[in-house]
């Protein structure tokens, strides 16, 4: 269980992470086009792998040691946000991390208002809505064959 006085520490770890992200977006988006093409403009791919998993684990671990585990947000909000404001990753890093906070904002809600005085998990009504979408964009890029 996490409180306000540990939210401080965690934010530290996650902004550090966005910042790095966002800073090394170039990098990102010149990979996301192979590492021929990213080598080509003078990145060095497992240089830039190394650079980028370092600020998802920062990111993660604050946002699981604080918040427990929510499924589906930081597996989903990327594709979300990609449809509504396209794929460079100097806007897709930091629109997808105030829409998954926007999400969970709403997921709680949700959470809270169905089954009053009942609380469902936050995790239970991101998976109500993640999974159903998840499916659609495995079934969409041909990888899941029903």
């Amino acid at each position: 269980m996490s409180d306000w006085q540990r939210v401080p520490y965690g934010l530290v770890f996650v902004l550090a992470g966005i910042v790095l992200s966002t800073v090394r977006a170039k990098a990102l988006n010149a990979l996301i086009l192979g590492d021929e093409f990213a080598h080509s403009l003078g990145f060095d791919p497992q240089r830039e792998r190394f650079i980028l998993f370092i600020s998802v684990g920062l990111m993660t671990a604050a946002s699981v040691s604080l918040a427990g585990m929510i499924g589906f947000i930081g597996l989903l909000m990327p594709h979300i946000m990609r449809f509504f404001i396209g794929s460079d990753s100097r806007m897709l890093i930091p629109a997808s991390a105030l829409g998954g906070g926007a999400l969970l904002c709403i997921a709680d809600l949700i959470s809270r208002s169905v089954l009053p005085p009942m609380e469902l998990p936050s995790g239970v009504v991101t998976a109500i809505i993640g999974a159903p979408y998840f499916l659609y964009l495995l079934r969409r890029k041909d990888v899941l064959s029903v």
